[in-house]
């Protein structure tokens, strides 16, 4: 702890007014704070508007709302929905408000760009500020609200809200103890897409120095055709055009009810975990080609990305009908897999039953493979990136070392609601000390304590009961030859 507050609630002074917080585990933490308007009424469908300022003390002592969503669990990550308009708001966990500036970690949630919150136990940010780092935890529109692709409304408006909440953080985190200088912005699987896709947003740029993709660094962003499907598809369910104005006109909680539908009648059975809605290519947020413009030089971020070992395996286990030797065959050779590719799956994971292979090739394609092709360019375009793999395997059902399992090691949350379903009644605390302690350093120097990635041994940190570098860990991944999962 840097700073005594003793009873008293601290209140900081902010561009719009002023907030007042409270002390949780001798955080100063401040919950809900609106960085944009609510993005209803006029501002529905419209790029993120400035805050109404307002008079006297506004508190900031519950969790805002979440953006419109299915009122359902998405991921293994409790993440509770908050009915509410202003949902266009962020959390900040601070040691000290009127202290020296620190590095600030922007975090930004996952749940496949159509659900999820700020609010979960598992993004408390009070063990990043016992280590002196500010966090910040924000919101943003998902589904169509964010993403859908409308002629007469801006597109990547979630993207927008994204640097709005790095605006924000630029303009006011001097305030929490913060330094604008000093941002790292951070999130783990839709989340980790969306650090991807701020790595070569124009606008973004000077907005944070370091970057956290955690099971998330896909960059192929849907193009024109897919985008205008889809919106006609949504359209068509809602019996409307697809206007701004007529989309408009229908309540959210319908929009987030038909998504669903609309998605399924563009569906193709892919094996790959698609994300219907997600960055849309506009040539002035989102490149056409980002890796070719890494590759044409770096930006001065520094860059850590990683996966975790089996993210996506125990979904395979429910594959309708089940999974035999024939129907793995046929189902590796639709995603891309060659016969080499094939019977090296078959090898590495001799032994095991075929659905576990079918998943580990999923969690290849979906999530390995875009994680060394990001590494690779970033490196090759002279950045410095770091890689890592969480292979520690849960001894819950099935799951092994399975997608969000990572996220409370990260934040030291091991005793937050909800782990012990995922991690077990007994999770190893000498693991989350490690990958805790690997994410401070690197939000405060960009080192998280392990030798840079390079494309030709590749070394990546393993995080497991014994954690250790070792190199080209996903070798089988970055040579089978993965097509699946490309738009």
């Amino acid at each position: 702890m840097l700073y005594s507050f003793g009873q008293v609630d601290p209140v900081v002074s902010i561009a719009p007014g002023r907030v007042r917080g409270r002390i949780e585990q001798d955080t100063a933490v401040f919950l809900g704070v609106p960085y944009a308007a609510p993005p209803f009424g006029e501002n529905r469908f419209a790029a993120p508007a400035p805050v109404a300022p307002w008079e006297g003390i506004r508190d900031a002592l519950r969790y805002g709302a979440t953006a419109p969503q299915p009122h359902r669990q998405h991921t293994l990550v409790p993440e509770p929905v908050i009915e509410g308009e202003d949902c266009l708001n962020l959390n900040v966990f601070t040691p000290d408000p009127g202290g020296p500036r620190l590095p600030v970690l922007v975090w930004i949630h996952g749940g496949g760009f159509t659900a999820g919150g700020n609010a979960s136990p598992w993004y408390s940010g009070c063990r990043f500020a016992r280590d002196g780092v500010v966090v910040v935890c924000i919101n943003y529109r998902l589904g169509a609200e964010g993403f859908l692709a409308i002629e007469d409304a801006p597109p990547n408006r979630a993207v927008r809200d994204w640097i709005a909440a790095l605006r924000w953080v630029q303009e006011n985190i001097s305030a929490f103890g913060g330094d604008p200088s000093r941002v790292t912005v951070a999130g783990q699987s839709a989340g980790g897409v969306a650090c991807a896709a701020l790595l070569t947003c124009p606008p973004a740029r000077g907005l944070f120095r370091h970057a956290i993709c955690m099971s998330g660094a896909s960059m192929a962003w849907a193009g024109p055709e897919r985008v205008r499907a889809l919106a006609q598809a949504l359209a068509h369910e809602l019996g409307v055009p697809p206007t701004r104005a007529a989309l408009a006109s229908v309540d959210p909680d319908r929009v987030v009810a038909v998504q669903d539908a609309a998605v399924a009648r563009l569906s193709r059975g892919s094996e790959a975990v698609r994300m219907a809605f997600g960055p849309v290519v506009d040539g002035e947020l989102v490149l056409a080609a980002p890796y070719d413009s890494i590759r044409r030089g770096v930006p001065s971020v520094r860059l850590m990305v990683g996966a975790t070992g089996e993210e996506f395996n125990v979904t395979a286990a429910a594959t309708p009908g089940g999974v035999d030797e024939a129907r793995l065959e046929r189902r590796l050779g639709r995603m891309g897999l060659g016969p080499d590719a094939i019977a090296a799956y078959r090898t590495s994971m001799s032994g095991a039953e075929p659905w576990r292979v079918l998943g580990q090739a999923v969690t290849d394609s979906t999530f390995k493979a875009p994680a060394i092709r990001l590494a690779d360019a970033w490196a090759g375009g002279g950045g410095s990136v770091h890689a890592y793999d969480f292979d520690w395997r849960t001894g819950v059902g099935d799951m092994g070392a399975v997608h969000c399992l990572d996220i409370p090691f990260a934040f030291d949350n091991l005793d937050a609601s909800g782990v012990e379903e995922v991690a077990g009644a007994a999770p190893p605390q000498a693991l989350a000390d490690a990958v805790h302690g690997s994410w401070v350093r690197f939000v405060v120097d960009g080192q998280p304590g392990w030798e840079a990635y390079e494309p030709v041994r590749r070394p990546a940190m393993v995080f497991d009961e014994t954690c250790k570098v070792v190199e080209d860990p996903w070798q089988l991944a970055r040579t089978a030859g993965f097509s699946a999962g490309r738009r």
